[in-house]
């Protein structure tokens, strides 16, 4: 069984390579190869000696030239190697060959073209190689498992010589200047493009995760959780990055490590591991790369610069990928962004560290698992009305999004309570008072005048919210939800008169549910 076999592989190629393109660079290589040859022939005699002249008397330092023969200067050898090295170079960059090559192998490449020790470039090796190279996609999945196992730091003890772990050490990450090593951040590239394929997902381009490494210079030492929840990363100082990946990864990985050594890899990493009780983290379904790579060049915008508007168009062309394009649209809308123009959006707040966190996540929040439906304006003004809320109420919002509702409070009275790093990101840069905290675990010994709040329906989940909610409310105090119509039957709040509203139906972008108004208030 083959590593194509091992994850179920598709059988997709690179992006392809025109044949009239390698001819064109072919034709323009030997153009440049005959000048080179003319220019040697020239000065390899009597003209050697005039061209010092030239060197020395138009702004060149004496000292540096005045040594330098020019036969040695313009030796034939050193100036073909490096036309080679120059040429291969722009034939990789025909394809998306570099994207997806394993780092082991762009390391060897890279050394060749900077050492100028390429092939000659000529009919006879440039198409054998792209197309070698293009046809091993397959081999190079096996191959970014082995670079990436081989260069785990064997300096920690966290690293296991048998197989992958669930935590693994990459060294070397940043150099003493705490500079980003793209050779070693590669590994983090190859080890997010096998998840990558493993989720059925698009694969990040290889410069991707130094933009990470560079965000996460501003946490040092702190997980933080990208690929949808596949694999967490955390960066030290002394250029470490501990890597933690998905149970189910690991065992993914090591079922292709074992596949290249049988012998070495003892059973137990190739094991499936078992549900178990304890709690693991959720995978969600990650934004494309291609819309995360349309936001990153477009962040800056609306982050360093303090301006409530980006425009996307600015820095990104919607021909260039419509799809991306569109999805990244429907992501900052998502966020709270309103379109003003073609590509330019509007934000009530400095929506740059909102971006940040998507495009370090890989995703937003999933309206299923999360039940996140912003609450309309109209019903949210209602709500707020029959709240009644007075100059000196204490407010809150439990499970707030993004602050539908606490949009309509007294800002310097209100309480945030939401489960969403993103969503809290998007409380705090609007101005509110936020608890990050999943609200049924919480507030035990808070109370407040007024809660207002759109909680979760499925599952009857509306009723366990309301309930906790109550039991912060003070006697006098009112609590106002928005509800599923059926609530009116079956709504319980000992201790509280109960009254409802007219029916609100299909006001809830991408839902049909039809919606009341309750307002308990505490006897």
């Amino acid at each position: 069984m083959g590593a194509l076999e091992v994850i179920g592989e598709s059988s997709e190629f690179f992006a392809p390579v025109a044949t009239d393109l390698i001819d064109q660079l072919i034709g323009q290589y030997r153009g440049e190869l005959e000048k080179v040859n003319q220019a040697a022939d020239l000065f390899a005699g009597d003209m050697g000696g005039i061209v010092r002249y030239f060197l020395q008397g138009n702004g060149c330092d004496k000292r540096g030239y005045s040594s330098l023969r020019a036969e040695r200067l313009f030796q034939r050898k050193g100036a073909v190697a490096a036309l080679n090295a120059t040429y291969w170079s722009k034939a990789l960059a025909l394809t998306d060959v570099l994207d997806v090559m394993p780092q082991n192998r762009r390391n060897d490449w890279h050394k060749q073209i900077t050492e100028m020790e390429t092939p000659e470039f000529s009919e006879d090796t440039v198409r054998p190689t792209l197309y070698g190279l293009l046809s091993a996609r397959q081999q190079f999945l096996a191959e970014r498992v082995d670079g990436i196992f081989h260069n785990l730091s064997g300096e920690h003890v966290t690293n296991s010589p048998r197989g992958f772990g669930k935590r693994m050490i990459i060294a070397y990450i940043l150099d003493a200047n705490e500079m980003t090593c793209y050779s070693r951040v590669g590994y983090i590239d190859d080890l997010r493009c096998v998840i990558a394929k493993f989720m059925g997902r698009d694969e990040p381009k290889y410069h991707a995760s130094a933009a990470l490494i560079s965000t996460l210079k501003s946490c040092w030492g702190k997980w933080v959780t990208i690929d949808g929840g596949a694999l967490r990363i955390r960066l030290y100082h002394k250029g470490t990055a501990h890597l933690e990946v998905h149970p189910d990864m690991a065992w993914r990985l090591n079922r292709i490590l074992a596949h290249l050594h049988p012998l070495a890899i003892p059973a137990e990493f190739r094991t499936k591991p078992k549900k178990t009780l304890k709690t693991v983290p959720l995978m969600l379904r990650p934004l494309p790369f291609a819309v995360l790579e349309t936001l990153s060049k477009k962040r800056f915008i609306a982050g360093r610069i303090n301006t409530p508007e980006l425009d996307m168009g600015r820095h990104y062309n919607r021909s260039e990928n419509p799809a991306a394009w569109d999805e990244a649209c429907r992501v900052l809308e998502g966020i709270g962004g309103t379109q003003v123009d073609s590509g330019v959006y509007r934000f009530e707040y400095a929506a740059g560290a909102v971006i940040d966190e998507i495009i370090v996540s890989g995703c937003i929040p999933d309206k299923v698992s999360h039940q996140y439906y912003a609450t309309p304006a109209n019903i949210a003004q209602e709500a707020i009305a029959w709240a009644g809320i007075g100059d000196r109420d204490t407010c809150l919002e439990p499970s707030a999004g993004q602050g539908a509702l606490a949009e309509f409070m007294p800002k310097d009275r209100t309480l945030c309570v939401e489960i969403s790093d993103l969503h809290c990101k998007v409380l705090q840069a609007k101005g509110y008072t936020v608890q990050k905290a999943d609200f049924l675990a919480w507030g035990e010994g808070r109370s407040f005048s007024r809660v207002v709040m759109n909680p979760p329906f499925s599952d009857g989940r509306w009723q366990a919210h309301l309930a906790h909610a109550a039991s912060m409310v003070i006697a006098g105090g009112c609590l106002v939800a928005i509800l599923p119509d059926s609530a009116r039957k079956s709504a319980n709040l000992p201790g509280f008169d109960l009254s409802f509203s007219r029916t609100f139906s299909n006001e809830f972008q991408g839902t049909s549910i039809s919606v009341v108004i309750l307002k308990a208030t505490k006897r």
